[in-house]
């Protein structure tokens, strides 16, 4: 056998199903491999950002290294923004990207490129495979790392001589190394202060769904501590009887305020705060001058062992009465699409068990807070800020749990950057119901002019900020990438618009107007 066919073997024992794909020239042996191997899904994106941000959510859902297959430089290049945003998400993804024959390399063709530079900006390991004889071994070593450290980007670089060179039978995966945990003293010293006045637990990760989010809460409930959490997470349960947290906001003065009484702020999972962008005489963190900060589990390390021992450590039990959300769903909205209307909407019809993907920006930002009082959901944030994910998210995670309704709420402006992605939708029929917000803008960028003290932007400013003269027809886009679609002007008729779209089979996209 090729290269190109021991390293989908070793990729299939490895328990990967499924690859994100936009290839080239250089990749064609490992397309026929692919396609000797129908076992494993190929999923065709046309853009490079698309297929990198759905191997994301894919990886978010699944736990399992979300794969991707690139050409060349340009082709990773094309996909850096949304591996940035995996890479902050701690979701193990696995970048197959083709190179020219290493023969071919010294003639600087046209396609030739920094693609080691490029590789080594995007991912946390990179390897370049040397012969043909070692990509099966390779391919292993690059799942061991996507999966390693909770997740991670892998690229493997595969020159087009070792794809098709002969080589042997495909490699074993191999044991993923344990991420570390905290020493237990350290676990113990952070428990007891959990217990104190203005104490308060700050996780993410795990901690947000499944056992962790029940750990977390016990933890709270035990110490009477608060449970503070991201205001943007890669993978969040909420809706009734999810975990109660107190999420921060994405303003700085809102964090400041949510964390003004805390004194000691336990980390498990996630970052140190830290406000989205400086401003002039604000601090870059958004906690009080005196609260000491407890930096316990970094990420990369094992946060849901932590919270297992800090459970034991503060002497969770198993009955504690933990804070959960309940149902409560608004009262019909009617009139023009303000952002409270519209989401009001978008929660009254959300559906048990759905997959809310979040890139809604500022006319989306009332949407999680109300979701909190939803039927059971979960929630896939953008988690680098490099906008440009929420409609490849909503592929993958659609990909993923075919079983599970997907709603991607994303802005307009922010639509455009992945479009492509509605296509790859229609073609694998996914069942994801798409709200394009649009306000005919990048609107948070009026507001970040303001709090630099710029109240009044003129007209090249207003210019780059608007998407207007001429006006985006999302309905025509989607009709173009074979969904069906319809514009809706009031809350009303996206509540009725919503309900029809989540009855029928396959994509659908809808245009919410805001005034």
């Amino acid at each position: 056998m090729n290269g190109a066919t021991a390293l989908v073997k070793t990729l299939l024992g490895a328990g990967v199903r499924t690859c994100f794909a936009n290839p080239g020239t250089s990749e064609m042996h490992f397309v026929a491999a692919l396609d000797a191997h129908p076992n494993l899904r190929c999923v065709l994106c046309l853009f490079e950002g698309g297929a990198t941000g759905a191997a994301d959510a894919y990886a978010r859902m699944t736990g399992e290294p979300g794969v991707t297959l690139l050409h060349l430089g340009p082709g990773l290049g094309n996909g850096w923004a949304n591996l940035h945003n995996a890479r902050k998400a701690g979701a193990p993804v696995l970048n197959i990207v083709g190179e020219h024959a290493r023969a071919h390399l010294r003639w600087d063709a046209p396609l030739k490129g920094d693609l080691d530079g490029v590789a080594r900006s995007a991912s946390d390991w990179v390897r370049v495979c040397e012969s043909p004889e070692e990509v099966a071994q390779d391919g292993a070593a690059a799942v061991r790392a996507a999966l390693s450290r909770g997740g991670q980007v892998a690229t493997l670089v595969l020159p087009a001589d070792c794809a098709w060179g002969e080589a042997s039978g495909p490699a074993e995966p191999g044991e993923v190394p344990a991420a570390p945990i905290p020493a237990r003293d350290r676990i113990e010293a952070a428990a007891a202060r959990l217990s104190r006045p203005g104490a308060a637990l700050y996780a993410g990760g795990p901690a947000l769904w499944g056992e962790g989010a029940e750990i977390a809460g016990a933890i709270a409930a035990r110490t009477g501590c608060r449970f503070i959490t991201p205001f943007f997470s890669p993978r969040v349960r909420e809706g009734e009887g999810a975990v109660a947290s107190e999420p921060l906001k994405y303003d700085h003065a809102g964090s400041a305020e949510l964390l003004r009484e805390v004194s000691e702020l336990i980390v498990v999972g996630e970052r140190h705060p830290v406000n989205f962008f400086a401003y002039p005489d604000r601090p870059s963190t958004p906690e009080p001058p005196d609260c000491l900060v407890t930096e316990l589990c970094p990420l990369g390390w094992d946060a849901l062992a932590t919270l297992r021992v800090l459970a034991d450590a503060v002497g969770v039990t198993g009955d504690e009465e933990i804070a959960r959300r309940g149902l409560s769903l608004p009262r019909a909205p009617s009139g023009p699409l303000e952002p409270e209307g519209l989401a009001d909407a978008l929660v009254r019809t959300l559906p048990e068990g759905a997959i809310y993907v979040n890139e809604g920006i500022t006319a989306g930002f009332a949407i999680p807070a109300r979701a909190q009082v939803a039927r059971a959901h979960e929630r896939l944030d953008l988690m680098g800020g490099a906008i440009g994910q929420g409609l490849p998210s909503a592929v993958g995670a659609a990909v993923a749990c075919p079983d599970r309704p997907v709603l991607a709420v994303v802005g307009d402006g922010s639509a455009m950057y992945t479009i492509q992605s509605l296509w790859t939708m229609a073609r694998e029929q996914l069942d994801v119901t798409v709200v394009i917000l649009a306000n005919r803008g990048y609107r948070i960028l009026h507001g970040e002019m303001a709090a630099l003290g710029v109240e009044n932007p003129g007209r090249n400013a207003r210019r780059m900020f608007d998407v207007e003269d001429p006006a985006l027809d999302f309905c025509a886009l989607a009709a173009g990438h074979g969904l069906p679609a319809e514009r809706v002007e009031t809350a009303e008729a996206l509540e009725t618009a919503l309900a029809r779209a989540y009855a029928a089979p396959g994509p659908h996209l809808i245009e919410a107007v805001l005034p």
